[in-house]
């Protein structure tokens, strides 16, 4: 275990196989690819030819440093060939039956100082390692896909692994550029135990019919900063890897949120399990394609929702952030805008505060000053709600709180002319509350604007039973036409983003409470394994503890689902007054300003 990793055996030259082999004969390892299929191995061949290749042209490497990389790559569809290797890495089919079959075979070939690593992402390293000849070689290495791309590296140890095939291994991944993340063996590990709880979700939803899988993988794109929708990276992970995962968690934890939903067994069964098969929740060209295709599924043209009512002016409700953003969102897009708060002073105020965003804008050259003077003219600020009377559109940005919107609705009824469309922006609240404290409940709808407002691209656009379809048509061409992207939801606690979101934030705080994780590996995990522009403890302390406490009580108590149960440290850490960036406080601490 002290020597060198210099020759590395990778068993399964599948995807994920052909990749690990890619960037180990790339940074100088022999590398030996073993598959049972020649197929396979002569596609990792081609594989690395066509990386290379493409690494050549950019001007990445020489054609000579190519040729050097393609020399340490051969392949083998005999296990034997792994009798020289310093280290194998097993990618082969998540199945403790399959991977058994290969550690018991590798026991009687390697030397026994050879480190074996297995790549899964779902089983049990301690059985495997347990059921080995040399249970103190056996660890985990799990990367991600792509593996060219992905950074992290998560290895996993036992309670009997050698510390110092760990720190061999873990040495190995920074030479090859990687941030390897020490954790322990429990199914999922950090980054796949918080991504595919998020995954299933996703998938319950859209087998419910809450939204459509354009509308979720939009919503988590546009309203997380992610670069994959969740339906989409389950199609790239493979629907029957994500079942087998999931099992293996629910199987540990007995929490709900990790039961495989029904809709991933009906897929994984017909054969449908994603872009290897060419098809999974969306059609694609072929298999292995990236490439989507129209479907049975797909949506239909624009202009389908059938024709709404006009909108020549809106009034926005508020004077807070999100209110001077949505006001200044609407008077870009050429509509006059009424401003209306509690006081002339306070309106003035949130006029004052688009002023300065726009003249960022202009300093940026974003905007040019003749067109930032004409969107805060068509800006009129207002001290009481009467300014509404002659608004098409309604938008209402006060405080989350229902008695606060209650109130405030039953106002707009009066105020408003007869047709106008009345919105909310609340991100937790029931919209249908907000309509039955109105007379013409057929006109209100939700229309929940991402913080900033200016910056964010997504609406999710929220009808209740009774929203009049006009409505509904209505606030899907407004909101096209100030340039954000609509999508459709019911009217239930958290619509898409929130209702995915939070029970994951949740299980990153409950992995924190269990000492299973730091902050830091659990915040790095999820930027590199999964992509995310934040990680889970960041976002939460921007967000702010409270607001992430109470939409994860709105969530729990509309689903009574033991798992959604806000974590104990989220709820002691409020209670304290540590809400994160905001106080100065939250899961980390911050310098006052």
């Amino acid at each position: 275990m002290d020597t060198p990793l210099s020759t590395i055996a990778v068993v399964g030259l599948g995807t994920m196989g052909s990749g690990i082999a890619d960037i180990l004969a790339r940074a100088g390892r022999e590398v030996v690819g073993i598959d049972i299929s020649e197929d396979a191995a002569t596609h990792a061949v081609t594989a690395l030819e066509a990386s290379t290749a493409r690494a050549v042209a950019r001007g990445r490497v020489t054609e000579e440093e190519r040729q050097r990389t393609l020399a340490r790559f051969r392949t083998s569809c005999d296990l034997r060939a792994a009798a020289d290797a310093d280290l194998v890495i097993e990618v082969v089919p998540e199945s403790y039956e399959t991977k058994q079959e290969v550690f018991r075979a590798l026991d009687g070939i390697v030397r026994p100082g050879t480190i074996l690593a297995t790549g899964t992402n779902a089983l049990s390293v301690t059985r495997l390692a347990a059921d080995s000849a040399h249970p103190e070689r056996v660890l985990g290495l799990h990367f991600f896909t792509p593996v060219q791309a992905m950074k992290l590296v998560e290895v996993v140890s036992s309670v009997l692994t050698d510390p110092r095939a760990v720190d061999a291994v873990t040495r190995l991944a920074q030479e090859l550029g990687k941030e390897p993340v020490a954790v322990g063996d429990r199914p999922g590990f950090v980054a796949d135990g918080l991504l595919f709880g998020y995954l299933n979700q996703a998938a319950a939803m859209y087998e419910a019919q809450y939204a459509s899988r354009e509308d979720i993988d939009a919503a988590m794109k546009l309203g997380c900063g992610l670069p994959m929708g969740p339906l989409a990276l389950l199609d790239l992970i493979g629907i029957d890897t994500a079942r087998t995962v999931l099992d293996a968690m629910y199987a540990a934890s007995h929490d709900r949120l990790h039961a495989p939903a029904p809709i991933l067994k009906q897929l994984s069964e017909a054969g449908l399990t994603g872009r290897k098969a060419g098809r999974g929740f969306y059609t694609y060209e072929g298999p292995d394609s990236a490439v989507t295709v129209p479907d049975a599924l797909t949506p239909g043209a624009a202009g389908t929702a059938g024709a709404g009512r006009e909108v020549r002016s809106v009034g926005v409700a508020g004077s807070g952030t999100m209110a001077s953003g949505i006001a200044e969102v609407f008077a870009k897009a050429g509509y006059d805008v009424v401003l209306a708060a509690r006081s002339q002073e306070k309106a003035d105020t949130a006029k004052a505060r688009i002023a300065k965003s726009l003249a960022r804008s202009v300093d940026k050259g974003r905007m040019t000053g003749e067109a930032r003077d004409e969107t805060l003219a068509r800006i009129s600020p207002a001290g009481a709600l009467d300014a509404f009377a002659d608004v098409d559109l309604a938008v209402e940005a006060v405080a989350e709180d229902l008695e606060i919107k209650q109130e405030l609705f039953a106002r707009l009824d009066k105020i408003c002319k007869p047709g106008a469309v009345l919105a909310t922006t609340t991100s937790s609240l029931p919209v249908i509350a907000c309509a039955r404290a109105t007379g013409r409940p057929q006109d209100v709808i939700g229309m929940h604007f991402f913080n900033p407002a200016p910056a964010m691209k997504l609406v999710e656009i929220v009808r209740t039973v009774l929203t009049a379809d006009d409505v509904h048509a209505t606030v899907r061409a407004v909101t096209t036409k100030i340039r954000k992207h609509p999508v459709d939801c019911g009217d239930r606690a958290g619509f898409i983003v929130n209702a995915l979101l939070f029970p994951y934030l949740n299980n990153a705080v409950k992995m924190v409470q269990e000492h299973y994780a730091t902050l830091d590996d659990i915040d790095t995990a999820m930027k590199l394994g999964g992509g995310y522009p934040m990680g889970p403890f960041e976002l939460l302390d921007v967000v702010g503890l409270d607001v992430s406490l109470a939409i994860e009580k709105v969530l729990h108590r509309e689903f009574r689902d033991p798992g959604l149960a806000p974590a104990p440290l989220l709820e002691h850490l409020v209670a304290a007054g540590c809400l994160g960036r905001k106080t100065g406080r939250g899961f980390r601490e911050y310098a006052r300003r």
